[in-house]
């Protein structure tokens, strides 16, 4: 982990598999500002919902990464399938592909070189009737590889795709997908999305600072974790819920400062972190950025590493994109000759926080603000957070931590 401040990986994977008619029923899309911005609010709602049916555990997921893969799979859809994956990530009707080409290009450009890698991966059936034009929409707009596998060997072919999406994650997640999620005679096709994400602090934790500190649980009792604990300057603030609820929120940005890390927690120890969760969205995190100020503070913030797994056709469904995974309704007459529909869906993410930056971070912005005794502001209880790329609002991970 030298080096590193943090680390946070996700993998997202669709399986296609043969059957399904359809019934195309078109309805608009509904507009809304930036394409990142977009994405991002759907995959906070599935975070929501995850969080929420988990209050007290650990929750991690890349908002864009479910984005990325609805957006992939958008080309192959068709009537009312289209129209339910369009409106629920808010993209215009026709051709949302030019922003969502301009978007990946923003993410991955040469500032966030080796911070942020995106990989798309396609594996189709060897000899099956993928349609070139969905293939090559997915490699112009989301610079998709392309792959050929033989599905009829469920674990030759899940052993391919997981070196590829270990290699894509620099080894963080070495195993996405099982044989026996592979029907050997009806898989068509996999849709595999992948997130690397190595941050430096811009002002870094010195290790000889960390030292064992309380934390306290949903459920209120404590534990010792190693709390890492710097005085710096950092954007802090009060906000506020539309029902009154008070919370705080840190912006710790990392070395370059197109990304940052938002923590937001309760205000009230007494208040249930699930009480503000309703209200995150990727225009509440906007509206952050205007109320906080600069203060010289003791910032104490715990060191954790979270993986989690995510099946998202659940709160997909519920958020109203449920025919793509209907036999009978999925509609993706774009992408195959056969009737296919999605049997799986699913995330994987890992998270690895710690103090390391870069030395010559270590400095910047030395502003001796206050002017008396700083504060200290303690991360101790349970902690929302979110890794966001400020120039275009895409939140890149999201989570929840119970339990550092």
């Amino acid at each position: 982990m030298a080096g590193r401040s943090a680390v946070c990986v996700c993998v997202c994977v669709v399986v296609l598999a043969l059957w399904g008619v359809c019934e195309p029923l078109a309805s608009p899309a509904v507009v809304s500002p930036s394409y990142g911005e977009r994405g991002s609010d759907l995959g906070l709602q599935v975070f929501g919902q995850v969080a929420r049916a988990t209050p007290r555990a650990n929750v991690l997921l890349s908002p864009h990464g479910v984005a990325s893969v609805l957006g992939m799979l958008l080309p192959g859809a068709h009537g009312n399938t289209r129209s339910q994956i369009l409106n629920g990530l808010r993209y215009k009707k026709n051709g949302p592909y030019k922003m969502l080409r301009k978007l990946h290009k923003s993410l991955t450009g040469r500032s966030n070189a080796d911070v942020v890698v995106i990989a798309n991966g396609i594996f189709h059936q060897q000899g099956s009737t993928i349609k070139p034009d969905f293939l090559s929409a997915n490699r112009e707009n989301f610079l998709s590889e392309s792959h050929n596998l033989d599905f009829s060997q469920p674990q030759q072919a899940a052993a391919t795709i997981n070196d590829w999406v270990n290699n894509r994650t620099r080894g963080h997640i070495p195993t996405l997908v099982s044989a026996d999620m592979l029907d050997p005679s009806m898989t068509r096709l996999v849709v595999v999305n992948s997130i690397y994400f190595k941050g430096l602090w811009r002002s870094r934790f010195q290790p000889q600072n960390t030292r064992p500190r309380p934390f306290t649980r949903p459920d209120g009792t404590t534990l010792k974790v190693p709390m890492m604990s710097q005085l710096s300057v950092f954007n802090i603030g009060l906000m506020s819920t539309p029902e009154g609820l008070k919370y705080e929120v840190i912006e710790l940005p990392y070395h370059g400062d197109s990304l940052s890390m938002f923590i937001a927690l309760p205000a009230d120890e007494d208040t249930p972190l699930t009480a503000i969760l309703p209200h995150i969205s990727t225009a509440t995190v906007q509206s952050w950025t205007s109320q906080m100020a600069q203060r010289k503070i003791r910032l104490l913030l715990p060191k954790f590493t979270v993986e989690a797994e995510v099946d998202l056709e659940a709160p997909l469904s519920s958020l109203g994109i449920s025919d793509v995974f209907s036999e009978a309704k999925a509609d993706f007459r774009h992408l195959s000759e056969e009737p296919v529909y999605v049997s799986k869906a699913l995330q994987k993410a890992k998270i690895e926080v710690n103090e390391d930056g870069t030395k010559a971070a270590a400095a910047t912005t030395a502003i001796l603000l206050a002017r008396s005794s700083p504060p200290w502001v303690s991360v101790d209880r349970p902690f929302l957070f979110l890794i966001r790329h400020n120039p275009t609002g895409t939140i890149l991970f999201a989570g929840q931590i119970n339990e550092p």
